[in-house]
This record gives structure tokens, sequence and C-alpha cells, in this order.
């Protein structure tokens, strides 16, 4: 159980020593039994001593293989204060390579641990060691960017204190890792995806849905939705590439029969720091009659919103508070998006008490809506019984229209296209290109996929405001907009249709400016995107308290904006945060420049004298981005 109390936490020193030996370092050989962490083994300080290998992993009885740090699944607890410098020793004790990327946080580029961009690697029997001042505050994570090491285990929370008072009030703190293990081999998941996308989807509509939908729709209709999804070569419960039929969900690395639990007192304010550590899952998250008031995402404070429930992507996190009234127990419920099975923890005033577990809710189905389909059957379409809704581009997410929020934007500068060259934006095309959104909209309004119809309040990204005002108010100058490209067929993931290994030249930003990204995606599945090294202020109105945040899920059909104040400068990695899809090609380099505003006279370069001339010279920093092999292929 992890407990970390507010008023009793020592803010220096480490607790390392009084750790055991096997807790500190494991060796290649060791392969002692390694159960879900009853604690999470904070570690406080500003040294840290970090060692990566294989163990064995027992998870709800059943014993695996994990890539663990400091013997334990999740990794260590790292606890730092801001305006500190941290140390991290990583000592590989793995027959490969390792890393580890410090999500969310803001450090000088080599630091990042992103191998075949920000550093090389930590070699076998080697160990790197990462230097940084800490110049943030807030929830984050660590883990693995090499190979698929973190759906094996390797992955970690990081709570940084603030330098000065906590603006969130609180009695009891407590992380929550989500996770989703699998006593398959990565490798071998990846692999049969290549051959078949659908190889772990087992939720396929059946002929009963078929009769449903002729019922409200009619025999012609039904039919020609059912085949205008044939002919795209997609099916409608595609939400999730891999389910609950191979993963097992984790909270705090137990499954739902552990049940991790966390105390309380009748009255305390808990803090529940979320982080969302999966491979490949979205989850749902609620606790039946707790509201929960969000105070955090991302690691940066947001204005206090109250909600039951929320959609967390991928690498995302959320902080919020909640007040339990009454000495009983509740179930904190982690619902996979595609309600194939879930994560669940519980909330008790002592030990050996539990709640109720609500049934997995009816599984949700996409719509040509979703696709960006205008004028076929519309809206999020509940299955099992569920309210059916239609939302349609003249509704609410569609009211917010981003060519009215340019705010004096000089769009005869802005580049459409997928990098710096300044060129007209079309669609993209070519192997990696199935489906193109016919008409994308802005979902920011929407809470996700599913959860159109609850009966309660769920959170959307539009509820979300800073709670400091923007640090950077200008208009932005600047427009990359880039799409979410797939061929399901083919399992082929990329932006603009163009798979990592297939881009040569990276994505330029230029230190300082003010630069929108707008994220159009064209394929079938929400996608988890993140940033490395930045933050970016999502355009959910005009206001200076957008939300800021390093990741966001683009919603299928969504037409999104993030305004981005590029400081650190060096090469950094841009990538959807579900595994297996940037190891199949989504993802890209962003390089920051230094080049002053006022000497960026290239931006309006036409497209073939920019390639004409990258052709001929080649950045001295960028000469390990030549031959990049795949994510699948390489060490990433």
């Amino acid at each position: 159980m992890v407990f970390l109390s507010r008023r009793g936490f020592i803010a220096s020193g480490s607790v390392a020593a009084m750790l055991p030996p096997w807790a500190r370092s494991a060796s290649a050989n060791d392969m002692r039994s390694l159960s879900p962490v009853e604690n999470l083994g904070e570690l406080t300080g500003s040294e840290f001593d970090l060692s990566v290998a294989r163990m064995p992993f027992t998870v709800d009885g059943r014993r695996g293989k994990a890539i663990a740090v400091n013997g334990q699944v999740p990794a260590p607890l790292l606890r730092w204060r801001e305006g500190d410098e941290v140390t991290l020793r990583l000592k590989n004790n793995l027959d490969t390579d390792t890393s580890i990327h410090w999500h969310g946080i803001l450090l000088p580029f080599q630091m990042d641990g992103v191998p075949g961009i920000s550093f090389p690697g930590v070699k076998p029997n080697e160990t790197f060691t990462y230097k940084f001042p800490v110049i943030q505050a807030g929830t984050y994570w660590y883990h693995s960017h090499s190979g698929m090491q973190e759906q094996a285990g390797h992955y970690g929370p990081i709570i940084i204190d603030p330098a000065d008072n906590d603006p969130v009030a609180y009695d009891r703190d407590y992380v929550i890792v989500l996770s989703d293990w699998t006593f398959q081999k990565p490798e071998r998941i990846f692999a049969r995806l290549k051959k078949s996308s659908e190889s772990f989807n087992f939720q396929q509509r059946t002929l009963a849905d078929f009769v449903d939908d002729a019922d409200e729709m009619g025999i012609g209709a039904a039919f020609a939705q059912r085949s205008r999804w044939g002919r795209m070569r997609m099916s409608p419960t595609d939400i999730a590439d891999v389910t609950g039929e191979t993963y097992t969900y984790l909270a705090n690395g137990h499954g739902p029969v552990d049940n991790w639990t966390g105390l309380f007192k009748t009255g305390e304010r808990v803090r529940l720091r979320f982080i969302n550590a999966s491979a490949m899952t979205i989850f749902n998250v609620r606790i039946p009659g707790l509201p929960m008031t969000v105070v955090q995402s991302d690691g940066l404070n947001v204005q206090p919103v109250e909600t039951d429930e929320f959609q967390i992507g991928v690498a995302e996190t959320f902080d919020v508070v909640v007040q339990p009234s009454d000495e009983k127990a509740y179930t904190v419920m982690c619902e996979s998006i595609d309600r194939s099975g879930y994560a669940r923890a519980t909330l008790a005033p002592r030990e050996g008490m539990q709640a109720a577990i609500p049934p997995l809710r009816s599984r949700p189905t996409l719509t040509m809506a979703d696709m960006g389909m205008v004028g076929h059957g519309g809206g999020h379409h509940m299955m099992g019984g569920d309210k059916k809704k239609s939302m349609t581009p003249d509704m609410e997410h569609g009211t917010m229209d981003h060519g009215s929020m340019d705010h004096g934007m000089d769009h005869d500068s802005m580049d459409h296209g997928a990098g710096s060259d300044g060129q007209s934006h079309n669609h993209p095309q070519g192997v990696g290109v199935v489906n193109v959104a016919e008409a994308p909209t802005n979902r920011l309004a929407e809470p996700g996929l599913g959860l159109e119809n609850q009966p309660h309040r769920v959170l959307t990204y539009a509820d979300l405001k800073s709670l400091d005002i923007n640090p950077d108010k200008r208009a932005p100058e600047r427009e990359i907009e880039l799409h979410l490209t797939s061929n399901m067929e083919r399992y082929m993931w990329s932006f603009d249709g163009r798979k990592f290994s297939e881009v040569r030249d990276p994505i330029i930003f230029h230190k300082g400016e003010r630069l929108r990204m707008t994220l159009v995606n064209d394929t079938m599945m929400a996608h988890p995107i993140h940033l490395h090294g930045m933050f970016f202020d999502v355009v959910t109105n005009e206001s200076h308290y957008k939300p800021r945040k390093h990741t966001i899920v683009v919603k299928p059909a969504e037409k999104l904006s993030v305004d981005i104040t590029p400081e650190a400068e060096g090469d950094w990695a841009f990538h959807c945060h579900l595994l297996y899809h940037m190891m199949a090609g989504m993802m890209r380099t962003v390089t920051v420049k230094a080049t002053p505003h006022h000497h960026r006279s290239d931006e309006k370069e036409s497209h073939e004298n920019h390639q004409a001339h990258m052709s001929h010279k080649t950045d001295a920093g960028h000469k390990s981005h030549k031959g990049h092999k795949s994510h699948g292929e390489m060490n990433h």
C-alpha cells in the first residue's frame, strides 16, 4: 500500500538505504519472484541509483517475466523538489540496450533519453548518468524508450513538490499508476498486429447487431452502412488494438484480484495522482458515489473542476482530490476504452474492506461520423440497449471554428504541411493512407469515445482551464498542419502518410517563436499524441487560461490545434504514445533551432527549392537521422 502523508513527508534525504538489497539493485541473473509492490518504494533527495533487470513477476497469482527497475514494477516513485538539481545513475543489467525518458520533464535534450534522437542509449553492463535542474512541479512519470520495454514493466511515477506552497490542499497523497500487462512477449503481439490488425479484437459486430440497426434505421440504410465499412476495410468495433482478452489491467502493479488499497479517514481530502503508463490502453476512470475534483493535468495545475468520470489517454496524468464522508469502501473503477476489461483499486477506512465492482458497460462502436463522413448515420452508436445520440458537425464540437481563433495570424506565412517547408497542405496520399476524414471537426468539448450518454458528469478538455495565466499570450505567427494517418490492413501508422523510417528531415521549430500546430486525425482510432521537451496550450477558446499539456488524445475525425513556444534547442521526439503505433511509424523528430525570428527568410521557400536545398545540405546535428530504421527494427 502506498501511503504518503503530506504532513509527515521528509523533503530531503534518501530512503534508498532503508530498502532491502534486492530493491536497490538487481543483477541479470537474479530471478527471485517479483510480486506486485505493496508500496512504490519512494526515493527522495537529489541523487538516485536505478538498476534495470529482468525478473519474474506475479499478477493475480500467475507468474510471468518483467523488466523491473530496482526490483519492482512499477519502478520506484521518485520524489524531487522544484529548484533542485537531480543526478540519476542508470545501471543496465539487461542483455540489450535500455534507456529512461523523463516524460513531461523540461530538461536539456541530451538528457531526454530517446535513443537515436537525443542520445545513443545505455549498453548492457554500462551505467549512464542523467543530470539536470528541476524547473517545474507536479505529477509526471518515466519509462524506457528502448524497444518494447515499456510494455514489459519499465515505467514508474515521479512527484515534484513545488518550491513554494502547493495550491492544492490535501491530507493524504496516493499515486495510482495504471498499466496493461501481458504474459505474451510484446514482440509477438506486434508481429500478430502486423499480420492482422484485428488479431486481438474479439468484439466484432454480429447478426444481432445488424438486426438492431435495421430496426432503427431501416434495412436499406443498415446494409449501406455495413457495406461502407466493408469497402473501407474497417470495423466500427476497432476501439483498441489489444484488448482485455490479452491484457490484465493493473493499478500500481496489482491486477483486479490483487486489489491495491489506499486508506483514508472520514472527511480527509485525499489526492489521487493518476498516471496512465499503459502501452496501448486508454482508461475511463470513475469512483462510484464519490465526486472527483480535477486539480492538475499533465503536471500543471488547473482551475478546480468537479466531475464524476474522466478519460485518461496513454501517457496523460490527472490529479484529483476526493473527500469521502462515509465510513465505507469505494471502488476506483478504471475501465478500458473498449470495455473489454478493467483495472481497479479501493479506497477504504480499514484494510480488507471492499466495495462492489460495477459491471462492465456496453461496448461502444464507431460510426461514419467518427470517420468524418458527414451524412452517414451521425454520432456515436452505443450498443447493448444504450441510448443513441446523433452528433452532427453543426453541434457543439463543430461550433469551435479555428478560423475565428487565429488572433490575427499572418496566414501568408503559415506552413501547411508535414514540415517547415512552407508548402500548401494537400490531403496526404500513398499506401499508408487508406482513409481521409471528409469533414474533421473540433471535438474538444466531447468527453471521449463511449462516454457521450452517461447519466453523470464527464470531463472534457474544454472543461480544463489553466490555474495560472498562459506564459505566452502572443498570437501564433506560423502554423504546421499534420495528419494522423493509417493503413489498418497493413498495420501502418504515420504522420501525413509517411512512417518515421521514410522521413529524412525533421520538423523545424524556431526557438522563441509562437507556433500553432494543427492535428487532423484521418484514422478511426483515438491517438494520444506526445511532444517531448515542451508544453503546448490547447486551443479550447480565446482566453489566456488555456490548459497546458504535453500529451493530448486526438479523437477520430478530429481537427484540433495547440499553440507552442519552443524554448529548449535540440532534437525532440514527437509521436503517438500507443506503443505499437509508434513502433509502426507514427513518430517524427522535432528540431528546435536558435534561428532568430527576423532571420527566418526561408519560411516562404517553395517546396521544390526546399527539397533541393536539403538534398545538398546535411545539418551536422542530424546526421544520425539518415537511414533511420522503423521503430519496429531499432531501439528507438
